[in-house]
This record gives structure tokens, C-alpha cells and sequence, in this order.
């Protein structure tokens, strides 16, 4: 079986594909990062694990399957070219070492990174980032994985997979797609209020009023404002649009566990030697504070707000 190396990789992980099968190996035993931390963080929505341990997604029109083993993360079963798919929506490229050594300058982030350090900030297709947030409004994360998951089957194409023979995932639909959509015809998704929002969202993107790519590009506020244009889409959705979907690495999306989190931990904020770096801070902060038990003074109370998303 012929192997080829791929390349660029950072600092101390190396790349390869091996037939169909992608490695990702680390160095000192460790794998180059957590596949469950980073797809269980509240970034993303329609990943699941079957009972081999394998997660299953759509990265685009790719049914991504894969695993930890041993110092690698593996995903089988590649058609020829769908490793650089993977590698962008994992962020490869990347040294992910030297942004948790620039966190962990400050004693309580090195908290965070030392209890989830395989963490990665997912490179997500905008409008799937955008429409999932919208969705995620006043929600926990189950019920979004639900919803997300129900429209996907519902108007995304199918996706199976060489080796899951029976399992079937979708791509996430269009823009175009949902835009001719009708409330009535979104129905069997129970969406709820947030239907309205993503039609609204997914008619400005087809019909040209918003692009996204202009859109990462401009001066955060206004990128923010633009994003805040859509019906029912606020600061914290935008800025997890812009953060998840856009790379806009400066942005903090603010739930109430990040509210309180910054307002015990870091009252005056982040360190300004972070900056660029925020969005990456507060996702590591985020999950730390919502799985420690103690690292906040007291729990985040109101309803279901322990499964919130970030947003």
C-alpha cells in the first residue's frame, strides 16, 4: 500500500494518506488532537460516534469517518482528493502548540488547556456555521443536534460511507436549496421561531444581499452588522457565525457560561498579548468551565443553561 506524505504540517505532526485511509499522527504517543473534545465543545452540531468509537459527519459533500488510535487520528474509506477537505475543516495547518504555550502564559486559561488540550477551532463551511447558529438560539445542544440533523435529511443530499455499510448522513443543505423553501415545508424539522430566521438568512445569501467571504473580511463591527442585518441573528449569534465560520479568531461569542466565566476570571478581560487569539481562549475556557466541576464559584443558573451553546 503506497503512502503519501502530505504537506504542510506543523511543528512536530506529520500528515500521510495510506490508500484510503488519512493519518494525522502526533508525537510522544499523543495523538495531534482530540476528535471528541473538539466535536463535542458546542462549535458544531452534526458529528454523532457509533458504538466502534468512530465519528461520523459531512465535511461538505465528504462523509468524514474517523478515530483516535495510538499517537494518530485515522479516517477511513477516502476517495481520491478528500484529505484536503478534512485537513482545512481541522484546521491542520496550524500550530496549534504554539497558541496553547501563548494560553497558557496565564495561569488560569492553563487550567483550561490542561484539561482539554486536544481542542481545535473548526474551519466550518459559513452558511452551515451561520444557519446551525441561528438555530442554536435559546436551545441546548441536543435539541440543536436534532433540529440540525433534521434538516440535513431533509433537504441535503445523502451521503454513505465503504466502510458503515447501513449508516447514511446528509450534506447540509444549500442556501439555494433552503431559500425556496416555504415555513410550511420546514415544518417537519420543529424549528419553531428560528424556521423564519434561517429562510431569511438563506434568501439574502442566494439572492447575493450578503456574502459571506465580503463578509469575513471587513472591520469586525462591521462584519458584525452585517451579519446582524438577518432576521433574529444578534451580537452572539453573529459572533459565533464569525468565529466558527469566518476564522474571525478575535471574536468571543457570549453565553451565560462565558458571561460568568469572564466576569470571575477575567473581569477585565482577556490579556492583551491574546489578542487574536480570544476566540481560541474562550473555547477552551468554555468547555473547561462547563466540565470541571469548581472552576466557577458557583453554577450557571436559568433553566437548561448547562447545555447551552455558545451562543
Amino acid at each position: 500500500m503506497s503512502t503519501q506524505l502530505l504537506l504542510p504540517s506543523p511543528p512536530g505532526l506529520t500528515a500521510c494518506r495510506r490508500g484510503d485511509r488519512l493519518l494525522l499522527t502526533g508525537e510522544g504517543g499523543n495523538p495531534p488532537f482530540s476528535l471528541g473534545d473538539t466535536l463535542q465543545c458546542g462549535q458544531c452540531f452534526g458529528w454523532r460516534q457509533d458504538g466502534e468509537g468512530w465519528w461520523q459527519g459531512a465535511v461538505g459533500n465528504t462523509f468524514c469517518r474517523g478515530r483516535e488510535e495510538g499517537d494518530a487520528v485515522v479516517f477511513t474509506g477516502l476517495r481520491p482528493g478528500e484529505e484536503g477537505a478534512i485537513l482545512s475543516y481541522f484546521d491542520w495547518g496550524r500550530d496549534y502548540r504554539a497558541a496553547r504555550a501563548l494560553l497558557c502564559r496565564n495561569p488560569v486559561l492553563r487550567r483550561a488547556v490542561t484539561f482539554a488540550p486536544g481542542i481545535r477551532l473548526l474551519r466550518q463551511d459559513p452558511w452551515e456555521a451561520l444557519c446551525s447558529f441561528i438555530l442554536s438560539q435559546n436551545n441546548n445542544i441536543p435539541r440543536i443536534q436534532k433540529i440540525v440533523r433534521a434538516l440535513t435529511a431533509l433537504l441535503g443530499q445523502p451521503l454513505t460511507h465503504p466502510d458503515a455499510p447501513g449508516a447514511l448522513l446528509h450534506t447540509f443543505p444549500t442556501a439555494e436549496r433552503l431559500a425556496r423553501c416555504t415555513p410550511e415545508e420546514l415544518a417537519p424539522i420543529r424549528a419553531g421561531f428560528r424556521a423564519g430566521y434561517i429562510l431569511d438568512a438563506a434568501r439574502q445569501v442566494a439572492a447575493g444581499r450578503l456574502d459571506l467571504h465580503t463578509v469575513a473580511a471587513l472591520p469586525l463591527e462591521e462584519a458584525r452588522a452585517a451579519l446582524c442585518q438577518i432576521r433574529g441573528v444578534g451580537p452572539k449569534v453573529a459572533d459565533c457565525a464569525l468565529l466558527y465560520g469566518l476564522g474571525r479568531w478575535e471574536v468571543v461569542p457570549m453565553d451565560v457560561w462565558m458571561k460568568r466565566a469572564m466576569a470571575q476570571l477575567f473581569p477585565k478581560g482577556f490579556p492583551r498579548y491574546l489578542r487574536g487569539y480570544e476566540g481560541l481562549a474562550q473555547q477552551f475556557l468554555f468547555h473547561y468551565c462547563r466540565h470541571c466541576p469548581g472552576a466557577l464559584k458557583s453554577r450557571v443558573t436559568g433553566g437548561t443553561a448547562g447545555e447551552k451553546s455558545p451562543v
